[in-house]
């Protein structure tokens, strides 16, 4: 079962559910600002990093939360016109619960090595992006850019962040020093992988190809034990000529192990071909997000 198969049906619970998603993600992201980017002096990408930036250099600005909060006004106008609706109203009240974040959240790690704190902030962070890209809405700024891309281009969000966030980290290791850029980046490369992990990796479709000569039952068994729906595809051997079915179908990764067992339980010698999807949109087995 994935995430969204468990949001709360009734209107005024699906609106506290993505609340609390977001409100529980801008927690943790501010944890990690908070608590490990500015106490050594890391840098961030997307609009908090910018934040950060300007808070190092221009220390008598107004701090990073009402920075952040600012930055996000040209993206709000460009994404009214790509973007949901439903989506940039609850981006919206992200961007404010994370500005309070920012404020309020503020908790001192014990003293650790530079290393050590960039993967904490890394998993902390990749954390709360990901709790707050599976709500309905984002934080703002380079998450709405991501979504934007995510649904014209098909291209990973987490993908999008480290790109956006390695060139912004290129610009400003020429403003700080080349080592604090490095563990900055060893920052954003753990926070980007953690957020395709909880964004899509617990509920990633897995494709899987099987030929054998028993296509019949073990068809029969995807449909009647693994509840799911298959396609027979012809085809003929090379070396043979025989012809033979392929029996294509997309499962989700808890299925998998079930779907292995059931091929070996019909046929031990069977082919199969296993590969990850990007996404996949269609009634009972999509895991689409609803953006």
């Amino acid at each position: 079962m994935d995430l969204y198969e468990h949001t709360p049906r009734s209107p005024v619970l699906n609106v506290a559910w993505n609340l609390l998603l977001i409100t529980v993600g801008s927690a943790l992201c501010a944890l990690a600002v908070n608590g490990l980017l500015i106490p050594y002096r890391f840098l961030s990408g997307g609009f908090t990093g910018l934040a950060l930036v300007m808070h190092y250099l221009f220390p008598r600005l107004p701090d990073v939360a009402t920075l952040y909060l600012l930055m996000n006004v040209p993206v709000y106008v460009l994404g009214w016109r790509m973007v949901g609706r439903r989506f940039l109203v609850y981006s919206l009240a992200g961007s404010v619960i994370f500005t309070m974040a920012l404020q309020w959240v503020n908790f001192s790690f014990p003293a650790l090595e530079r290393i050590m704190a960039a993967l904490l902030a890394g998993i902390i962070t990749g954390l709360g992006s990901g709790l707050i890209l599976r709500s309905l809405g984002s934080a703002g700024g380079i998450d709405i850019l991501a979504v934007i891309l995510v649904r014209r281009l098909s291209i990973r969000l987490g993908s999008t962040i480290l790109a956006f966030n390695a060139t912004i980290l290129a610009a400003a290791a020429l403003l700080f020093s080349l080592e604090g850029a490095l563990y900055t980046l060893v920052f954003l490369f753990v926070s980007s992988h953690i957020t395709n992990l909880v964004v899509t990796g617990l509920s990633q479709r897995k494709a899987v190809l099987i030929i054998s000569p028993r296509w019949k039952e073990i068809s029969q068994g995807v449909l009647s034990e693994l509840r799911r729906g298959a396609t027979m595809i012809p085809a003929r051997g090379a070396f043979t000529g025989k012809s033979a079915r392929m029996i294509y179908t997309v499962i989700s990764f808890n299925e998998l192990g079930r779907l292995k067992k059931l091929i070996r339980r019909l046929d031990p010698d069977a082919f199969v071909v296993v590969t990850d999807t990007m996404e996949v949109m269609g009634l009972d087995i999509g895991n689409q997000p609803h953006w």
